[in-house]
């Protein structure tokens, strides 16, 4: 029998659940009795970790709880939400009741709600639960990654580093008879590093995220990624100013990916279709990009940061197709969307946590692979800009404008790397970008975990690129 943290299993292997089966259909019952449409109890227990170490000890730790439920009501198109830290029966039962007052008021019959036994995918195996590893082992990573980062070069004046993991256990149930649950564990570590020279100070960072237990560092060497981290900046200590203009770009392996979440991903989320806030709406099935651009959305794949069972509708994740080959196929879809169009969820239903309502959210967003060589893209390119890694961003969904800065880039001349280049942004289109790609090579990677902010919520969520290029980015750059 697995101790709490981990989470308690019964005779089937699934995880115990955190509410009674009969509470949760009692509950969703008083939910009904005011005439309502659909309801929806989302019960939530998440134990987290994390430590920060700067300067060359660790400045804090900090372990926490959070656990809940979220109740859900929809009438018509008005939906009441409630939420408590009262698991009991009659703190489920107040904030039902709550709910439903909100979506309709008045009372009304009961309503009977029977749930089905679990049912959807298990939850991911995990090796070694980070709640059952000793906070001193977790440390000793941290000052292991401070040694090599600093003894890479006198230069570096500066390491930060973080560590963070978290059990996330979750318990769907609806008036349709769903009756599921997941657990998504996750393990995080990140490094810093800024190194002062003649031209001032440059950072450099570098970071892991897994859907997996502390196992995760028996394949992940930490003074390794420490000393990535502490070669970017040094390397940016020679960089020249970026320059500017419109001129191909060349994105490596990875470092790309957060693009496409930004300038095409949320342009594809069903809910800004329908409030025809995107530049995609009414375009399925029209060609929106080069016919070698495949674009997916992906919730299955195996221990990346986007990651999960089912989504926190209770609906298995899915790997969703999103551009094939150039043309539209569909949109990402929550339940309740996907419900008023008579067609199933595509396993996108995400919410920060059991006070939030869920909405429309990416998972691992990439680009298909190509058949390109990467070598042969650089060498084919006679004059412009290499992207190694892209930092934060933002775009305009209704327009897919967008502004991405550059926190590692080189530039091309003559089909070869040449000069680091420093404080230059990228700024373009996202449908004129997925139409003026010209290459993609098979040399696949994911990038940096992320969390992704949208309407006050944020979520973990993954993104990949092969190597690829752009026939035509804007540089905002401060070279002559």
């Amino acid at each position: 029998m697995e101790n709490e943290k981990s989470g308690r299993r019964g005779d089937d292997g699934r995880l115990l659940p955190m509410v009674a089966p009969d509470v949760l259909a009692e509950t969703l019952s008083s939910a009904m009795g005011t005439g309502a449409e659909f309801a929806e109890v989302f019960v939530e227990d998440r134990h987290s970790v994390s430590a920060l170490f700067d300067d060359g000890r660790v400045e804090e730790i900090t372990s926490g709880r959070d656990r809940g439920a979220g109740l859900r009501v929809v009438v018509g198109d008005t939906t009441g939400f409630a939420h408590t830290a009262d698991l009991s029966p009659a703190g489920l039962r107040t904030a039902a009741e709550a709910a439903a007052t909100a979506a309709r008021g008045g009372g009304g019959d009961v309503h009977q709600v029977a749930l089905d036994r679990p049912t959807g995918p298990f939850p991911d195996p995990v090796e070694i639960m980070p709640g059952e590893v000793p906070k001193a082992h977790k440390v000793s990573l941290l000052e292991r990654a401070d040694v090599a980062a600093r003894e890479s070069d006198a230069a570096v004046t500066q390491v930060t580093l973080r560590y963070a993991d978290s059990n996330r256990r979750i318990q769907v149930a609806n008036s349709e008879g769903l009756l599921t649950s997941d657990q998504q564990v996750r393990t995080m570590f990140s490094v810093s590093c800024v190194a002062s020279g003649d031209m001032g100070m440059q950072t450099g960072r570098e970071s892991i995220g897994h859907t997996v237990g502390f196992e995760v560092f028996d394949k992940v060497d930490v003074e390794d990624l420490a000393r990535r981290a502490a070669r970017r900046a040094l390397l940016k200590l020679e960089a020249v100013p970026a320059p500017s203009g419109e001129m191909p770009v060349v994105v490596g392996p990875g470092g790309g990916g957060v693009l496409f979440h930004e300038a095409c991903g949320h342009g594809l989320e069903a809910d800004l279709i329908a409030k025809s806030a995107s530049v995609f709406a009414g375009r399925c099935g029209e060609v929106v990009a080069a016919p070698i651009v495949t674009l997916v959305d992906d919730g299955t794949m195996p221990g990346e940061w986007g990651r999960y069972a089912i989504d926190d509708e209770g609906r298995p994740a899915q790997r969703n197709v999103l551009i094939d080959e150039g043309v539209l196929t569909d949109y990402m879809w929550d339940h309740l969307r996907a419900r008023r169009e008579g067609r199933v969820s595509s396993g996108n239903g995400r919410r920060q946590g059991y006070r939030h309502l869920p909405m429309v959210r990416m998972t691992n967003t990439y680009l298909g692979v190509g058949d390109a060589d990467p070598d042969e893209i650089v060498a084919d390119t006679e004059h412009g800009v290499y992207v190694a890694q892209l930092g934060g961003g933002q775009v305009n969904t209704a327009t897919g404008d967008f502004v991405f800065g550059m926190t590692e880039a080189y530039m091309i001349e003559g089909g070869r790397l040449t000069s680091p280049i420093r404080d230059g942004n990228l700024i373009g289109n996202g449908p004129q970008t997925l139409l003026d790609i010209d290459a993609i090579a098979g040399d696949f990677a994911m990038g940096s975990p992320g969390t992704c902010g949208k309407d006050g919520q944020g979520v973990p969520v993954g993104d990949g690129t092969p190597t690829l290029r752009v026939t035509r980015l804007t540089v905002g750059g401060t070279a002559a």
